[in-house]
């Protein structure tokens, strides 16, 4: 993909690339100061081809001068999520081995917080286009400054292409983080290949080089950077750069850049919906939709209200050998099914325990696939055509989304951990997702990496975390039942206190339940479904329920707020 930027800037190098907050940068604007960026960094960092740095940075042009400043010195790039802390942010540097990593100002105290844990695995740690007088007081051991006199000084000549010569198509060139079962991030293994063909996606929407795409996801995010930033550098367009979402500003934003196509996640959409109905919300020049995630009644009230702006949903997993994408734009489809797309890359959808949390096997040992119209588990065949990089360093985890043995003695398929359903007419339906993960606000929740931080508080002995459906909302929203200790009552405020410094705002629990004790199954495993069924309603449980309450922490759930939440009155 570096590659094809090059070749775009020698296309069209005066084409605008970039717009931020009143800023523009054009193709050659943009290529100009990554090789400034990449030389600055080389005179500093020892880096050599092959070499990892991990990037915690918001959205914002410096972003992008970085990665294309370390693909051009032949570097991966680990994308750290800058919602993550403490032992989480450690574990990224011990998944991808990164040497090097680059902030900015904005994430130097996160960064400060880990210091010690950083020197240990010497990692050497620069602050972005931050001034030497902005540093104040004394200097901070293992942390350098990047200042923007440092990166202008550098010259903006070209970098010398054998700096990345060894370079394959199967060479790893991205890590991007996501959540699993162990509660700690993992770094999926994305190859130039991998990225070449997720960027494809605007290709496959019909998105063009005259189009303008608003990107307000997190750039850590395969949708924010790879399917948005870099899928645009693919088809040669520009791309208007947002810090964060905003529900607010987002048709004005839209308006004031006549932006054509924006990307959604399902729970961006019905922001949208929810907010106050404008004469002018049809007044926009969007004319294409590009996500996945979206209910079928979002959908069907979005077009009605923002107009003829086709949606393409789309289906697939950062790490994952298998996607679908809805070109047609059947509502509330991820997909359709494809005789070709099926022969070259085969998949099933099979019964699935949800009670066990493992897949069916007949007598002889074997998976039994699904009759159409049913739910079942995603499983894709991984073979050289499909393959499964899987994470890095954690030869566990790899394994642990393989399943053996599925149809034959011998082959492996990829778990997606996601159930689908496959009507008669071929369309593909998303019905929910399976294991110790759950996705609230866009963001997957590891339920053991919340567990783990709930105990630590002094009154509770065990946590069993689950997601549960709230009315109105995609995804679930995070519930824990809980075991105290011995002689000891509920500490809301401790547990408030602790879940706000160690937790990012979406892997919260939003609910708690008191137990007397957790029921586990013959191997000792917790058990969720019947918690998951029975939900938050205080009418129909009887254990002691307290509710998140964002000013005040945890106080007690009663009826009334049971019947606001559901009724739509109070917003999660």
């Amino acid at each position: 993909m570096l590659d094809c930027f090059l070749d775009k800037v020698k296309k069209h190098p005066d084409k605008q690339f970039i717009v931020f907050e009143g800023s523009c940068f054009t193709y050659r604007d943009v290529d100009l100061q990554s090789n400034k960026i990449a030389r600055a960094l080389s005179l500093d960092a020892v880096l050599e081809e092959g070499d990892t740095v991990a990037l915690l940075m918001g959205n914002e042009p410096a972003y992008v001068f970085a990665w294309l400043a370390l693909a051009k010195l032949g570097c991966a790039a680990a994308l750290l999520n800058y919602n993550i802390r403490s032992k989480s942010l450690m574990q990224c540097f011990s998944c991808c081995g990164a040497k090097v990593l680059l902030t900015s100002s904005e994430f130097r105290g996160v960064v400060e917080e880990v210091l010690p844990s950083l020197r240990e695995q010497s990692v050497s740690v620069f602050v972005l286009g931050q001034e030497e007088q902005e540093e104040g007081g004394a200097r901070v051991e293992g942390v350098k400054t990047l200042s923007s006199g440092k990166i202008q000084q550098a010259s903006d000549q070209p970098l010398d292409p054998q700096l990345r010569s060894k370079a394959t198509i199967k060479s790893p060139t991205l890590y991007i983080y996501t959540s699993g079962t162990t509660g700690l991030p993992k770094a999926a293994v994305i190859n130039h290949e991998r990225m070449t063909l997720a960027a494809s996606m605007q290709a496959i929407a019909g998105v063009t080089r005259d189009d303008v795409i608003y990107i307000y996801l997190p750039l850590y995010h395969t949708a924010g950077f790879v399917m948005g930033l870099v899928g645009a550098i693919e088809r040669g367009n520009t791309v208007i750069l947002r810090r964060k979402f905003s529900a607010s500003q987002f048709w004005d934003d839209c308006r004031k850049y006549n932006v054509t196509v924006i990307q959604y996640i399902g729970e961006i959409m019905r922001y949208l919906c929810n907010t106050p109905k404008k004469d002018n919300d049809r007044q926009h020049k969007v004319r294409l939709a590009l996500g996945n995630g979206i209910r079928a009644d979002t959908w069907s009230e979005f077009l009605e209200r923002f107009g003829d702006i086709r949606i393409c949903e789309c289906y697939g997993a950062t790490e994952g050998n298998v996607g679908f994408v809805n070109y047609i734009g059947k509502v509330g489809a991820i997909g359709r099914e494809n005789f070709i797309h099926r022969a070259g890359n085969p998949y099933a959808l099979i019964q699935y325990d949800t009670e066990r949390e493992e897949p069916v096997r007949d007598c002889r040992g074997f998976c039994v696939k699904v009759p159409k119209g049913e739910t079942g588990l995603l499983v894709a065949k991984i073979s050289s055509r499909a393959p499964f990089s899987g994470y890095a360093k954690s030869p566990q985890q790899t394994e642990r989304k393989k399943l053996k043995d599925v149809f034959v003695k011998g082959d492996q398929y990829f778990n997606s951990g996601d159930l689908l359903r496959i009507d008669n007419e071929g369309f593909v339906y998303f019905m929910d997702r399976i294991g110790d993960t759950f996705r609230w606000k866009g963001e997957n929740v590891a339920t053991t990496e919340v567990s783990d931080n709930l105990i630590m508080v002094e009154c509770i002995e065990e946590a069993n975390v689950y997601g549960v459906k709230v009315p109105g909302h995609e995804g679930r929203i995070g519930m824990a039942a809980l075991t105290l200790k011995d002689n000891m009552e509920f500490d809301s405020k401790a547990t408030y206190e602790h879940v706000k410094t160690s937790l990012p705002s979406y892997s919260r629990p939003r609910f708690i339940r008191i137990q007397n004790s957790l029921d586990v199954t013959g191997t000792f495993k917790m058990m969720k479904v019947k918690l998951v069924n029975e939900g938050f309603n205080p009418s129909v449980i009887r254990d002691r329920l307290f509710y998140l309450e964002d000013k005040e922490g945890y106080i007690p759930m009663t009826q009334e707020i049971y019947s606001s939440i559901t009724d739509g009155k109070l917003r999660l």
